[in-house]
């Protein structure tokens, strides 16, 4: 049995600009995603894909001779599945042409909370076919590959979309007990906010000032300086994307900062408070994460 593991991911800076080039701070989380692969004789590739409570979420049945789906419930999920196996058998020829197997990937986090089970998958494949992780992404789901650069990292990185590079950072505050995770029980669809940023022209001086934000955020010791470039940074960002930020739009009696994390208006926001665990869990808001518990950090 071969096994492959990748760490889920969280955009903390630059959500949109990013994808023009920003330097952005990103988290590689403590719960990723596991892929299992065991080979044998079979002309057929049988997938079962696990969630966090261990029940089966999909599975499917797959040829190898064309990689097309010949069993599944979930036609659509099975369709798009299909599509990456085949565009890894682009890349590799021989990828199943001689054998088939089974495969159970497994996600430590919840389906929903946009932490990366695209990703993770991408990534854990890629590292099972030892191919460029980015390359397959650019040709399944795309994006700016940042999930990716924290599917491979060891600590919170600054990554740039150019070559895709990233470097460690030492994003982890001496507040970090004051700074919280909230799910905001739904999930963005991230390609249709894409599309619509696409369309957007961004001048010189905000990505300027949207790298200086980052750079100073992912190192400041001070909370209230944090709590400053929050608040800047959520300015930036609706300006360009003509958005109303969330504490101003949902929080507003809030004692302290938060932030939109990702594509704005679903998944997780980053609150910076003492008193967040309460104030969003009587809101209704249940899912509320501390940073030590979301954060890998290998150096931990």
């Amino acid at each position: 049995m071969e096994t492959f593991y990748s760490h889920g991911k969280l955009l903390i800076t630059s959500e949109y600009l990013v994808l023009k080039g920003a330097k952005a701070l990103a988290i590689p989380c403590n719960k990723g995603q596991i892929l299992k692969f065991n080979s044998n004789s079979s002309k057929t590739l049988n997938w079962k894909s696990y969630d966090l409570n261990d029940n089966i979420w999909f599975e499917a049945i797959f040829e190898c001779k064309n990689l097309n789906c010949v069993k599944s419930k979930q036609t659509s999920t099975a369709k798009s599945l299909s599509n990456i196996l085949k565009e890894i058998r682009k890349i590799k020829p021989e990828f199943l042409s001689f054998n088939g197997g089974n495969i159970e990937t497994k996600l430590e986090f919840n389906l929903n909370w946009g932490l990366g089970s695209s990703s993770t998958l991408i990534s854990n494949l890629s590292k099972w076919n030892k191919l460029n992780p980015y390359k397959l992404l650019s040709k399944t789901f795309g994006g700016s590959g940042y999930d990716i650069a924290c599917s491979l990292a060891e600590n919170p990185i600054i990554y740039e979309i150019g070559n895709n590079k990233f470097y460690n950072t030492t994003f982890n505050p001496p507040f970090k007990d004051k700074l919280f995770f909230i799910y905001q029980n739904k999930k963005q669809n991230s390609k249709i906010e894409v599309k619509r940023f696409n369309k957007i022209k961004v001048n010189k001086k905000i990505m300027d000032n949207i790298n200086s934000i980052t750079k100073i955020l992912s190192k400041t010791k001070n909370q209230e300086e944090f709590n400053y470039l929050i608040v800047e940074h959520e300015k930036l960002i609706s300006n360009v994307i003509n958005k109303t930020p969330i504490k101003k739009l949902k929080f507003s009696d809030f004692k302290g900062e938060i932030k939109s994390l990702g594509a704005w208006g679903g998944d997780f926001i980053l609150a910076s408070g003492i008193d967040s665990p309460e104030y969003f869990k009587s809101k209704g808001y249940n899912t509320v994460i501390n940073f030590s518990d979301m954060v890998y950090h290998k150096a931990n």
